[in-house]
């Protein structure tokens, strides 16, 4: 009994050494260590930070993206860059370059890695931030931390610049033109003179002539020559009558100019160019040489007998008469 009560005594004592064998290999470190304690203002330098735990565990290291501290900013936290080691151990290592632009002894407070439910903090550094000397005997002897550079070119920053130029030019040239015109006496603004607007029946009998001398339907150009006859037309009717002639049919245009009194008397020469027109356009019909001369002649007669007649005034009269 005694052998078996020392057996397990022994037993006991194993596994508690094991057990506090393992505890220790699960334990986290961290540490932190600095490139240089002492910079001047706007320098920088570099946080070495180093974390050993065991491969596969999770761990967190949470680190601050702008400011360790009051005075003391982070610029750029690198990659972090992951070792196995001896006994299954993981060895992280991070570097974070900080600078400051105060003057000042810092004491940084210490980083910390998360292990699960347990938190373990790092030693802390001194970083000594100092200002630049300068000797006010000699000021020309002060520099600047880093040499000055020039910025790239940019089109965009001369948009001002061009379009100044582009506008002074543009009111030279203005007031240039301007006394030009002044000196030659001319009109500031120029017009162009329109031509005065024919009356209905000389616009009407100037396009008939035209139609003439085209010689179409002696060409067999038939449906060509009666539309620019009836167009010619029907514009004449719209300035003479006030009828929308172009968007009639000759069957609408017809009883409209028979309901003219004015017109009355030329129904007949209007109806037969409007008619035969249709035939033409439409039915493709052949008309004989003296139907298509009769055609024109009624053109004619109609434009004539349809025009405005202006009457003279009584002192228009007497004038003519006194002449």
């Amino acid at each position: 009994m005694r052998y078996i009560n020392k057996g397990i005594l022994f037993i006991a004592i194993v596994l508690s050494f094991l057990q506090g064998t393992k505890l220790y290999a699960q334990q986290t470190l961290i540490d932190v260590s600095i490139d240089s304690a002492a910079i001047l203002i706007g320098e920088q330098t570099v946080l070495h930070l180093t974390v050993t735990t065991d491969n596969g565990k999770n761990v967190i290291v949470p680190i601050p993206n702008d400011t360790l501290m009051t005075g003391v900013e982070v610029l750029n936290i690198a990659k972090a860059d992951t070792t196995v080691i001896d006994n299954n151990r993981l060895l992280i290592k991070q570097d974070i370059l900080v600078t400051s632009f105060d003057s000042s002894l810092y004491l940084l407070p210490p980083f910390k890695v998360i292990d699960q439910t347990d938190t373990i903090y790092s030693n802390q550094v001194a970083l000594k931030v100092s200002t630049i000397p300068v000797n006010i005997d000699k000021p020309d002897e002060f520099n600047d931390i880093k040499d000055t550079w020039d910025p790239p070119f940019v089109l965009a920053d001369y948009y001002l610049l061009i379009y100044g130029v582009l506008f002074a030019c543009f009111l030279i040239c203005l007031i240039g033109y301007i006394l030009k015109r002044l000196r030659n006496r001319q009109s500031i603004i120029p017009f162009k003179k329109q031509e005065p607007k024919l009356p209905p029946f000389e616009m009407a009998m100037k396009e008939l002539d035209e139609i003439k001398q085209q010689k179409l339907w002696q060409q067999g150009r038939n449906k060509e020559y009666y539309t620019l006859l009836t167009d010619t037309l029907r514009k004449y009717m719209v300035n003479r009558f006030g009828i929308n002639a172009m968007e009639m049919t000759s069957g609408e245009i017809l009883e409209l100019i028979r309901l003219e009194s004015e017109a009355n008397s030329s129904y007949n020469s209007l109806k037969q160019i409007l008619e035969l027109a249709d035939f033409v356009k439409f039915a493709k019909l052949h008309p004989l040489p003296d139907e298509n001369e009769l055609s024109l002649m009624n053109a004619y007669l109609f434009v004539n007998q349809t025009k405005v007649v202006e009457v003279a005034s009584p002192e228009e009269s007497k004038e003519s008469t006194e002449i």
